[in-house]
C-alpha cells in the first residue's frame, strides 16, 4: 500500500508519497512555493529508508517543511 499527505498554508505545500523498497519504506517529497513572481516547485526522495510507511510520512513532511523554511529564508536558492 501506498500512504500519502499533504500539508499547505497560504504560500507554500508540502505532499508525500511512500513507496516500498529494499528494506523498508521511501519517500518522495513535492515541495511548492507560491510568490506574486513565481510559482517554484522542486520534487526530491527522502535520503532514509524506514521501517513503517508511518515513519516514511511523517518525517517526509517535516523534511519539506524544513526544505521551505530554509528556501522562504533565503538560506538556499535553486
Amino acid at each position: 500500500m501506498t500512504i500519502s499527505a499533504r500539508v499547505s498554508e497560504s504560500g507554500w505545500d508540502v505532499s508525500v508519497e511512500t513507496n516500498e523498497v529494499a528494506g523498508g519504506f521511501a519517500c518522495t517529497i513535492h515541495v511548492t512555493q507560491r510568490t506574486p513572481d513565481e510559482i517554484f516547485e522542486h520534487q526530491f526522495l527522502h535520503g532514509e529508508v524506514f521501517s513503517t510507511e508511518r515513519e516514511a510520512v511523517l518525517s517526509g513532511l517535516r523534511e519539506g517543511m524544513l526544505w521551505l523554511e530554509l528556501k522562504i529564508a533565503k538560506t538556499i536558492r535553486l
